[in-house]
């Protein structure tokens, strides 16, 4: 299937050929029939990425905060790193959909194959999308009106926000696709509507539509058109639309509004508001969050929790009804509204349009009939096509022997762990991703033979030799037993799993796979005991006979509570998420078994179920103890990791794998570096050299058992 995405490094917009989804629960199977470009946000998009550097940094100053932030922590060449690697990530537009239901996923009701319905789903000839962001379409409604429902929702919101009441005076100020459907949505609820804008073709348009206008660019005076307008009273609501980076916008709906009017922001302006405008009026100013209650909570975009209709009446999915319900009786209609339509392979030309000087309003997407349930099987891995040259360049490692598949394609993967194995010198012959398009993005920046949508297809294949799992937490227990199942070793980003269940079914999975093939190698990437810096320690604390102490400090930096690492099924919550890097990391520099443990925490944060403020002692059987304090609530200009060693009168300082100091070790002070190793590289290639020459795991698997075992039971222990 066909999927257009922007280059935000480049500017350059794509229509790419990418594997088609796997649908899942909750999630409805969607052929796209049309698409409709919002021109405000995709340009913003489309006009960012063709920005040089300097001018993408002025446009983002909190990013920019952030980038210094991490240069005094981790470096400048890592930030520099981060930053390309950032910037290099596609982004898939659109979020206008109408199409066909194909296929429904477990647990959906009220949709059927056959449906056809609206969703925020991509430009893209295929897409999955969760039950409550999809609505069905009216027999009255066309296609082409259908692709305004999410945009007009958009305007509902606003309005719903604004509460009008029958015949008071409200004004739009920004006259783009949801600035006139906005206008026609209030004439609907009895408003009587001022539309305001500098274009006079859309002025046109809000006057058929029934609103009375201000032309901005002709030098009329918007306050006394408005006064007019209000009978002199002052204009009751004001719903801004406009996109801008001017405060007249918002200071001027100030002005004209009555005592205790009301503003909504629907679209972007500068807030630098005044104080006595709205003081004196009592005035209420809300900014609008997209299409209404639902929007950005995972529960309910992505878990499909919907909310009681008796305590929030329009959510996401209602507003896109009612929408719908407007359009299918004549209320709404977006026919003088549509100005372009393209097929989808001619994408790259409509967003020429809306980024040039030709006058557009909605621009339509076109998607071929092959698209349509029935009509073709969806093709669910797709071949890169490389040519010689490039291919050669790509793959420089094609001779090494070790043919791997990737399942998971996300930031961490694809910007330091898919590079580390091909630096190793690993073969990429397939990367498997929900999304075809970041799927497909790793498997150019690797040089992969083909990119799939289908993990079953790693598993299948007789030609890979190790599959490398980059999922989510919940995800890499079944996939270690699949990979073993199919004979095949299995390196999984940490952890290797998240309850004691699923380390159960591990170490059956190995033990019976090692029984017929004991050369296989299980590998959990527990890196920083492979980082250069690591070594050296441990090469010093070895020939210290006595039992030492050691002090691991992490200023993890706050995650919100909606991420899935902070839920105890998707992510184990991040003692076992993330704290297991660093227990094996004691481990490995003590050297023995870990004899006992205690972990206290200051409790979990409210609406979580799991802490991320803990410190975890740790007993070992030689006598040695090592602490871990695992903090969220630190400031990030202090470095992320630190480590002490005190033994023998001595003691090692390691600060964020960059810089580490000796006090009192004869013959060593310290080992500083140009740029932050955390042994990524080391620790892939470690990997890729066990399957290549059939040795042991660079990491014994009961050292992986007894890591996963103790974090599950120090969480346990808290409640967790």
């Amino acid at each position: 299937m066909k999927q257009i995405f922007q280059n935000i490094k480049t500017g350059v917009t794509e229509v790419a050929e990418v594997p088609a989804p796997l649908v899942g629960p909750g999630l409805l199977l969607i052929h796209t029939a049309r698409t409709l470009i919002s021109a405000g946000t995709e340009r913003m998009l489309v006009e960012f990425g063709k920005a040089n550097l300097i001018d993408k940094a002025r446009q983002q100053p909190d990013k920019v905060r952030q980038v210094l932030d991490k240069a005094r922590t981790d470096g400048i060449l890592t930030t520099l790193d981060a930053v390309q690697s950032k910037l290099d990530q596609p982004i898939a537009l659109g979020y206008c959909n109408v199409g066909i239901v194909a296929e429904l996923g477990r647990g959906v009701e009220g949709f059927a194959v056959g449906d056809r319905v609206v969703s925020n789903g991509k430009h893209a000839g295929v897409v999955c999308m969760p039950k409550n962001l999809c609505a069905r379409i009216p027999d009255e409604v066309p296609d082409d009106p259908a692709t305004f429902a999410v945009l007009a929702a958009i305007g509902l919101q606003g309005i719903r926000l604004v509460d009008p009441t029958l015949g008071e005076c409200v004004v739009v100020t920004g006259l783009g696709v949801i600035g006139l459907l906005t206008v026609q949505l209030l004439r609907a609820q009895g408003c009587r509507v001022l539309a305001m804008d500098f274009d006079a073709a859309r002025l046109a348009i809000a006057r058929q539509l029934g609103a009375e206008t201000v032309d901005l660019s002709s030098g009329e005076d918007p306050l006394a058109l408005a006064a007019t307008f209000s009978r002199e009273r002052g204009v009751d609501a004001v719903i801004i639309t406009a996109a801008t980076k001017s405060n007249e916008p918002v200071s001027q709906a100030a002005r004209m509004c009555r005592k205790r009017g009301r503003i909504v922001l629907v679209g972007v302006s500068g807030l630098e508001l005044s104080r006595a405008d709205f003081y004196e009026k009592e005035l209420t100013f809300q900014v609008s969050c997209s299409y209404g209650p639902g929007r950005y909570d995972p529960a309910y975009e992505d878990g499909g929790q919907d909310c009681p209709v008796g305590f929030v009446r329009w959510t996401e999915q209602r507003n896109f009804e009612a929408v719908l319900d407007l359009m299918a009786d004549g209320r709404l209609n977006v026919a003088p509204l549509i100005s372009h339509r393209f097929p989808i392979e001619q994408a790259e030309r409509a967003y020429d349009l809306i980024t040039g000087r030709e006058p557009s309003m909605g621009v339509i997407l076109q998607y071929p009939n092959d698209e349509i349930p029935g009509t073709r099987m969806l093709e669910r891995t797709v071949a890169l096509k490389w040519p010689p040259s490039e291919r050669a360049a790509a793959l420089p490692h094609a001779g090494s022997g070790v043919r791997i598949g990737v399942i998971g394609s996300g930031n961490y993967g694809t910007q330091v762990l898919l590079p580390a194995f091909k630096a190793a010198g690993a073969h990429f012959v397939t990367i498997a991703s929900r999304s075809g398009m970041t799927g497909l993005h790793a498997a150019r920046k690797v040089g992969a033979e083909e990119t799939t949508t289908d993990a079953a297809t790693v598993f299948a294949r007789n030609d890979i030799d190790a599959v490398v799992i980059a999922t989510r937490h919940d995800s890499h227990a079944r996939y270690v037993c699949e990979a073993l199942a199919a004979r095949k070793s299995v390196f999984v980003e940490k952890p290797l799993v998240v309850n004691s269940d699923e380390l159960a079914e591990v170490i059956a999975a190995h033990d019976r796979a090692v029984t017929q093939y004991p050369n296989l190698t299980v590998m959990v990437g527990f890196n920083r005991r492979f980082a250069p810096q690591t070594v050296k320690a441990r090469q010093l604390i070895k020939a210290i006979a006595e039992p030492k102490c050691l002090v691991m400090t992490v200023n993890a930096g706050a995650i919100p509570l909606q991420h899935w690492t902070q839920n105890r099924e998707a992510g184990g919550g991040r003692l076992i998420g993330e704290g297991c890097h660093f227990v094996d990391l004691l481990r490995f520099l003590v050297g023995t078994t870990i004899a006992d443990y205690e972990v206290r925490s200051i409790g979990a944060p409210v609406g979580s179920t799991v802490s991320d403020k803990f410190t975890l002692t740790l007993g070992f059987e030689d006598g040695s103890i090592g602490t871990l304090h695992y903090f969220a609530n630190g400031h990030k200009s202090i470095p992320k990791e630190r480590l002490e060693v005190f033994c023998s009168g001595r003691v090692l300082q390691l600060e964020n794998f960059r810089r580490m100091t000796g006090f009192g070790w004869p013959g060593f002070r310290r080992m500083n570096l140009w740029r932050q190793d955390k042994g990524q590289q080391a620790c892939t290639k470690a990997f890729v050299n066990a399957v290549r020459h059939g040795t042991p795991s660079p990491i014994p698997f009961e050292e992986l058992v007894e890591v996963s075992r103790i974090c599950i039971e120090a969480a346990r222990s808290l409640g967790q």
